[in-house]
């Protein structure tokens, strides 16, 4: 199984990066044999295809990952059943789970530490928009 530590610290940051929506590290990530960035970096911003081409090409432990950062219990469970710790802290931490957040923060893990943060960004970004009605569609 794949997990976030399996990558380079510079790789990180520039999925940080494609994570603040520069389209450069998308591609960049596309191009230079790390397509499951891309993916995950676009399944975090709620991209379905994304999503399911982890789950189709050998990455679905990051598709669980997006679904338990999006606090599905069902990807919680698979994450724990499987005993990918790190990916369940982080997904944890990621929905500002105190616990979670202070493991890493003992553990000095400043790039997963940015990449929590960012990603928790998102996520109350999504809930903004969830909750707007000028972007509530009618049928």
């Amino acid at each position: 199984m794949h997990c976030l530590t399996d990558y380079d610290v510079k790789l990180l940051v520039a999925f940080n990066e494609s994570l603040k929506g520069k389209r450069v590290f998308i591609d960049f990530f596309v191009n230079n044999g790390f397509p499951e960035l891309a993916a995950l970096s676009n399944a975090i911003h709620s991209d379905t295809e994304a999503l399911q081409w982890l789950f189709d090409n050998g990455f679905p432990e990051f598709g669980v990952l997006s679904n338990a950062i999006d606090n599905e219990p069902l990807a919680i469970e698979w994450l724990l059943k499987y005993k990918l710790n790190f990916l369940s802290l982080f997904a944890a931490a990621c929905r500002k789970e105190e616990p979670a957040i202070k493991w890493f923060a003992e553990r000095d893990l400043l790039v997963f530490i940015l990449l929590i943060r960012t990603i928790h960004d998102i996520l109350l970004f999504q809930s903004w928009d969830s909750s707007d009605i000028h972007k509530i569609r009618r049928s």
